[in-house]
């Protein structure tokens, strides 16, 4: 499988942050949307998939 660069992304990293700046906004945005994030987020064991989802407001992941 292939390794996903989410984990330690500046982007999400900046939304961690400060989720109001123009960049965590940006982040949150694409986050919705991007397949590489989706496709890490469903990687993950359940439990953890429950807490990122949870952490930042994804609905389709809880």
């Amino acid at each position: 499988m292939a390794e996903h660069s989410c984990e330690n992304c500046k982007f999400r990293a900046k939304y961690d942050a400060n989720p109001q700046s123009l960049l965590g906004r940006i982040w949150r945005w694409h986050a919705g949307w991007c397949p590489g994030f989706k496709s890490y987020i469903t990687s993950l064991d359940p439990v953890k998939k429950s807490e990122v989802a949870q952490r930042y407001n994804l609905k389709k992941y809880q």
